[in-house]
């Protein structure tokens, strides 16, 4: 062959490979880390594509008069009902129920919700899952709450992101920071590391880019920013007049 069809050759090659698999086809794109910056006020709320296709969206709370301690409670012990639910954003939430849930417990539980995102009703699987498989270790303390999750379709057993909610006692209150990661597939319930077609497709960066849009990432931005907004109005009230609070 000659050279110069040869040259064209391996560059048609490598801007497909590009155009499927990304950039950086091998680099973790789940940076955790980010969120556990000592200084207050710094984290960036945005919205980024990054190297392989997905979505970063970012969200810093600051929340007045709310301790990390409370909003564990809020997840662990308080959140049962859809009517609690609705408090955490009026609008948008509409339903929930939880899969596996243990009191004073939250990993290994599924929160099951209705809820709108920008214009369109979802209905979600939020798995929530040991910090560990994020950070390497566990980052809870008594100043700190650290809550995970994989993110799936509620009727189908796929998963489609990954999430993140860090809350860090300040001097006022607390600072909430969520990183979600749109774009990763992933099926639930395949066993000894098997990867399905839905998988080894969806997790292409050419599929990414049909699958996760700009709107879909500034609308759960939007969403984000209202419900902690929310959650940190009414948190203090609820925490304070609850009977079943531990002092």
């Amino acid at each position: 062959m000659p050279i110069n069809s040869l040259i064209k050759l391996i560059v048609f090659l490598f801007l497909t490979a590009v155009c499927i698999f990304g950039l950086q086809p091998f680099q973790a794109s789940v940076d955790a880390s980010k969120t556990l910056v000592e200084q207050e006020g710094i984290y960036a709320n945005e919205v980024k594509r990054l190297s392989d296709g997905t979505y970063l969206v970012a969200v810093r709370t600051d929340m007045p008069d709310v301790k990390a301690e409370m909003v564990r409670w809020w997840f662990k012990e308080f959140l049962q009902t859809s009517e609690q639910y609705k408090l955490w954003h009026p609008k948008d939430h509409i339903w929930m129920n939880w899969e596996n849930k243990k009191p004073g417990t939250i990993i290994g539980a599924s929160h099951l919700v209705h809820e709108y995102i920008g214009k369109d009703l979802n209905k979600l699987r939020i798995n929530f899952i040991d910090p560990s498989e994020f950070f390497g270790y566990d980052p809870n303390d008594i100043n700190t709450f650290v809550l995970c999750a994989q993110v799936g379709y509620l009727l189908e057993s796929l998963n489609i992101a990954k999430m993140c909610h860090i809350i860090r006692d300040t001097k006022k209150g607390s600072e909430m920071r969520t990183r979600f990661w749109l774009g990763h597939v992933e099926e639930r319930g395949i066993k000894n590391n098997l990867i399905s077609i839905q998988e080894l497709i969806g997790n292409t960066s050419l599929a990414r880019l049909f699958m996760v849009t700009k709107e879909d990432a500034e609308d759960l931005k939007k969403h984000a920013e209202e419900e902690m907004k929310f959650l940190s109005e009414i948190l203090p009230n609820i925490y304070n007049s609850n009977s079943t609070v531990k002092q």
